[in-house]
């Protein structure tokens, strides 16, 4: 496992591009194998979640060119796909489970590993599944494996889902977009990422209605085409840098970004005592006194993302006054706050609230990144603490965040990664 040291005290200056986002790009990989022939998504981040989707594709027999300096993603699909998604690929990354609904309404078979990925909540896929049913698969559970059939393909049905889950909405879209008849979803999830998904789906000849709204109108087609898809800015590593600049009073312009996809972020920094301000393309964040805390409640899209959460955290660990961060999306997101309390951070957790008092400065110690989103806020954490602190199982970060040392150099902090040696 990789850690990185990190040195307190650096000021976040200078600017911070922004690659296409995480979160759409593997779902849009997935959205690939609904159509033969070869599909061309740009803007690909070069970070590990996107190499392990591209193996998976391979096991599934697509071809998958990936030019990692240009950030394209090339996948060419054949006529014919397998269908079984094994284990050792699947429960490193969640987000493999939206192969299923392109599998089975591609191919009217689908056997999917349960997933594995970030320790941060449960996360089931009783959505995916009870919509798929509906749509007239047969689904069972055999050993570690989603075990699902439509051999007459899916049929259109009206679903409804208890919570607007992001996984669900991608699951059952894209099955919907190659089944017979008209499906509805409702309750869908709304954010960025499914709305690019739409985008792609479209350009491709899908008919797909409601897009970026919680009611969902899909009218399945008999086929689609490979298309050339520029994916949608992240989001969350963008907020990150914001964070970012704003905890060390930096001054930090991020770019190819869409300032409407975090309105609540900025509003909160703003809140907190930053000046922010659009520029062409992005946005500016500065501050030169210390923060005041903001209280933040993690909701689905336009809510504050749950993936900020730790970032927020962070911040209202050195700010002035108390806050109360509540989590509403991952019950499991707060593992990461006895690593933010080993570097002073004064923090009492119940359920899914948690109160944070901001204290002057931090102390720098050795932590553990339990996911992706930790990982980078125990980073931020580490820029504001006095002295050295050591981030390890660093490669969680890798997979959510391209070239994290080398952007958190260039925008001129001292972070240095290195392989940890330990016994």
């Amino acid at each position: 496992m990789d850690k990185l040291r990190v040195l307190g005290g650096a000021r976040l200056t200078g600017v911070a591009r922004v690659t296409g986002a995480k979160n759409s790009v593997l779902k849009l990989m997935a959205a690939a194998l609904l159509a033969p022939g070869t599909t061309s998504i740009r803007e690909v981040p070069d970070i590990l979640d996107v190499e392990i989707m591209a193996r998976l594709l391979r096991r599934l027999g697509a071809d998958v060119g990936h030019d990692r300096a240009a950030g394209v993603i090339e996948v060419t699909v054949p006529e014919l796909l397998g269908h079984q998604a094994d284990y050792d690929l699947v429960r490193r990354m969640r987000a493999s489970v939206v192969v299923l609904g392109p599998l089975l309404t591609r191919t009217g078979a689908a056997d999917v590993a349960m997933p594995g990925g970030d320790a941060i909540g449960s996360r089931g896929v009783d959505f995916h599944v009870a919509g798929l049913v509906k749509m007239g698969a047969e689904i069972t559970s055999e050993h570690g494996f989603i075990v699902a059939r439509a051999p007459s393909g899916l049929i259109g049905a009206t679903i409804w889902l208890d919570f607007p889950s992001v996984g669900a909405t991608e699951n059952l879209l894209m099955a919907a977009v190659l089944a017979r008849g008209t499906t509805v979803i409702d309750n869908a999830a709304r954010e960025p990422e499914i709305v690019d998904l739409a985008h792609m789906l479209r350009s491709m000849g899908a008919s797909i209605d409601g897009v970026g709204t919680s009611t969902l109108v899909v009218d399945g087609v008999q086929s689609l085409r490979p298309v050339s898809h520029v994916a949608v800015p992240d989001r969350i590593v963008a907020g990150t840098w914001a964070i970012g600049a704003a905890m060390t009073k930096g001054d930090v312009t991020i770019t190819n970004v869409r300032c409407e996809h975090l309105e609540i972020v900025l509003d909160k920094l703003v809140s907190a005592g930053a000046m922010v301000e659009a520029v062409d393309g992005g946005f500016r964040v500065q501050a030169t006194d210390r923060l005041r805390s903001v209280d933040v409640v993690t909701l689905p899209f336009p809510g504050f993302p749950t993936d900020l959460q730790p970032m927020v955290i962070a911040l209202n660990s050195v700010a002035d006054g108390a806050a109360m961060v509540t989590e509403n999306v991952f019950e499991n997101r707060f593992m990461f706050v006895n690593e933010m309390v080993r570097l002073g951070a004064d923090i009492r957790t119940d359920g899914h609230h948690a109160v944070v008092r901001g204290r002057p400065t931090l102390s720098g110690a050795p932590v553990v990144a339990t996911d992706i989103r930790a990982g980078a806020g125990l980073v931020l954490a580490g820029l504001v603490a006095d002295g050295v602190t050591v981030v390890t199982d660093a490669t969680h970060i890798d997979r959510g965040y391209p070239d994290f040392t080398t952007q958190l150099r260039q925008l001129g902090a001292q972070v240095d990664r290195e392989v940890d040696q330990a016994e």
